[in-house]
This record gives C-alpha cells, structure tokens and sequence, in this order.
C-alpha cells in the first residue's frame, strides 16, 4: 500500500495501517497505492496531470477499483514544522486528503461536505488541523 521513493526515509508500519483504515470508513473499494516521494517527482506529476508546473503536497488519482496517492514528504515535512505537528500527522493528514478525494469528495465544488468528512475523520484519529481548513482564505473580522 505505501510505496516509497528510494530518497525518503519514512516509517511505513504505522502509516499503512492508518490508510487501510481510512480506506476502509472512506469507503474506497479496490487497491490504494499511496506514493511518498519527493517535490521533483511531485511536480512532475502535477505538470503532467494538473498542468501546474509545481510541486504540490498531496495529488489523488482514482480508478474504478481504488485509485493511487502520491505525496511530497518535503512539502509534508515543511508543513509539519509550519503548523507544529509530527511529520508523521502532516503525512496521515495528506493520505485521509487523498483518501477523500478518492471516494469521490471534491472540496472545491461540494459546499463543504468534503471538508466536514475530513474534520469528523481528523477528530477521530486525534489529528490536528485539516488540510482544507488551512488552505481556506481567513474570513476578516469587521
């Protein structure tokens, strides 16, 4: 289930048990792949299948039977420092993401049903913020 780049050195026990069971209540049937690589390899697949040419935390790419993850564990691994957490949360908070994405939620057109899945999930596994909430543009208070 977790592949990695040969340049990265991460844990995978722990990780692989954390995406099978977020597969499992994602309810994402089939094969998951989950890519940990690097920001080079990272931005070439979001060249190649987003035409953004830059690195990216997190790309999904489902399939009829499960679909394929990848990940840049240097993005993950500035975030966890940027947002005061383990590398290994930033790395779970990017596969439940990618898992999301997988079972079909899109954040950017579903009114927020994607994000509150993410936040009821992230609560569940004890995760600090979610990565939709991060990215959304901080409302001002008048």
């Amino acid at each position: 289930m977790i592949v990695l780049d040969p340049s990265i050195k991460v844990n995978t026990a722990g990780l692989s048990t954390f995406a099978r069971r977020v597969q499992r209540l994602a309810g994402v049937a089939g094969q998951v792949e989950v890519l940990i690589t690097g920001n080079r390899r990272i931005r070439v697949l979001n060249r190649r299948f987003r035409k953004q040419d830059k690195p990216t935390d997190v790309l999904s790419f489902p399939r009829h039977d499960g679909g394929d993850i990848a990940i840049s564990a240097d993005l993950a691994a500035a975030n966890a420092v940027r947002y005061g957490h383990a590398a290994s949360d930033e790395l779970k908070i990017l596969i439940l993401h990618g898992m999301l994405h997988l079972a079909g939620y899109d954040h950017e057109r579903d009114n927020g049903e994607m994000a509150a899945r993410e936040a009821a999930l992230r609560r569940q596994f004890g995760l600090p913020g979610s990565l939709i909430a991060r990215n959304q543009p901080r409302r001002r208070l008048q």
